[in-house]
């Protein structure tokens, strides 16, 4: 295909000759030159275009799905586009079997496509009856005129790469690259890939990154395939709990693993300091390759794929909540934990309401104290445990007004206050504190949030 023509038959013909991008402030520490291959300016956002296409080109040579069939395949999503961008153009119908780990952004895109997806749980192992892996290949049997695609062994995954990503990758750095990093786990874009540039130049070391949870580093290690090194992970993309067949250990030099915060970490870091909006894999790929750097050297020219777009991670990489939450995110101050746990509707009960509506305020919100305001400026406090003592002394309590029981404003503390100072604030009697952002708007962290904040770090 022609790069340089602007017009199209189909959607199909624009996939591949993606750019190559230098990167700068997050590989500043590193001796060498560092591309990216950026594979989101792929149709489907994604590099997993290239070996959808092929995958079915190569199936419809052979005869195994005819006109108006139905493809079938277990996916996170990315080869699922790819699949499902294919069949529209093509005439086809899509089944994909994807698991609970995978973004919610993931398998909306697919439906928008018209495929079905089905959800199956990622904590059972392949064989299970339950896992997408399992269930895909049931459908296949099922259905009439279907075609189980099985990216995993089907060969025609790693030969797109061997046609175009290879050769665009050595023709687009002159033949200077010496090191290709890749986040493995179908095995077919590293392998592909891996084996195009190793004909050109037997010297180009080819680096995969796998994730802590995958059997892909010990496989390739010891030849040991141990499912004692196989537990769930939060990594999307890359990682395997099998050996898939598009595997040749001659097309690898080494595999480097990183950790499900790391990887996350780096990715919101590249869009930040490098304007690329990229997937998880992306993340992981450059920690990996900073864990590498004692084995690099000025002279060297390193090519890392970035997989895909960071659309598909908004509601986890990209969102602060789903980072802290999991301990991704480092928290030092008021204003981080703040930030980190999202939009919050600040609840708080006027001094001339009755305590019944305060009654009705904790238990719609399922919360413990209430900042009390009087012409916008708090000045006092309700909290549960102050209402349950009175009401135990007096049920009429209820029917009296905030600004008669009310006690002591909660403790109120600057932005820029350290977590560990906050332990000083929460007593028996004081669940919670307030503070102040620089529009004036107050927030309140419970108890809770900041046992949380701690617990996570």
């Amino acid at each position: 295909m022609n790069p340089n023509k602007r017009v199209y038959d189909n959607i199909l013909q624009t996939i591949g000759n993606t750019p190559l991008i230098k990167l700068h402030k997050v590989t500043s520490d590193l001796p060498c030159t560092v591309y990216a291959k950026v594979e989101s300016f792929n149709p489907g956002n994604s590099i997993k275009d290239r070996m959808a296409l092929k995958m079915l080109e190569v199936a419809e040579k052979e005869g195994k799905i005819k006109p108006g069939g139905t493809i079938i395949e277990g996916t996170s999503g990315n080869t699922g586009m790819g699949l499902a961008l294919a069949a529209i153009v093509k005439g086809y119908k899509c089944i994909f079997a994807t698991t609970d780990k995978q973004s919610k952004e993931k398998a909306d895109i697919l439906k928008a496509l018209g495929a079905e997806v089905i959800v199956c749980p990622t904590n059972v192992e392949p064989e299970d009856p339950r896992s997408y892996y399992s269930v895909s290949k049931r459908l296949s049997t099922e259905i009439p005129n279907s075609w189980y695609v099985n990216q995993y062994d089907n060969l025609a995954n790693r030969q797109a790469h061997y046609e175009q990503t290879g050769p665009e990758i050595w023709e687009q750095t002159e033949g200077k690259i010496t090191h290709l990093v890749v986040a493995a786990g179908t095995g077919g874009t590293i392998v592909g890939t891996g084996m195009y540039l190793k004909e050109k130049n037997p010297n180009v070391k080819v680096w995969a990154i796998d994730t802590y949870g995958s059997l892909l580093k010990k496989w390739f290690e010891t030849g040991e395939l141990d499912m004692g090194e196989v537990y769930p992970y939060i990594s999307e993309g890359f990682g395997e709990d099998f050996l898939p067949q598009n595997y040749i250990k001659e097309a690898i030099d080494k595999f480097e693993k990183v950790t499900d915060k790391d990887g996350a970490v780096m990715a919101r870091k590249i869009a930040k300091e490098e304007g690329i909006f990229a997937g998880y894999s992306a993340g992981s790929v450059i920690a990996g390759l900073k864990q590498l750097k004692a084995e690099l050297k000025p002279t060297d020219v390193v090519v890392v794929i970035f997989h895909d777009h960071g659309s598909r991670y908004v509601g986890k990489v990209y969102n602060d909540e789903w980072m802290l939450d999991r301990g991704f995110l480092d928290v030092d101050t008021v204003k981080d934990l703040i930030g980190g746990l999202g939009r919050r509707r600040l609840v708080t009960i006027d001094e001339d309401a009755k305590v019944s509506d305060a009654l009705e305020l904790m238990k719609k919100y399922d919360i413990e104290q209430i900042p009390v305001t009087k012409g916008g400026d708090v000045t006092g406090a309700i909290t549960q445990a102050g209402l349950f003592k009175k009401l135990i002394e007096n049920a009429d309590v209820k029917d009296f007004l905030i600004a008669d029981v009310k006690e002591p404003a909660l403790p109120e503390v600057s932005m820029d206050t350290p977590l560990e100072r906050l332990t000083h604030y929460i007593t028996k009697e004081n669940g919670a504190i307030l503070t102040k952002d620089e529009s004036g708007q107050h927030h309140i962290l419970t108890k809770y949030d900041i046992l949380n904040a701690f617990s996570k770090g």
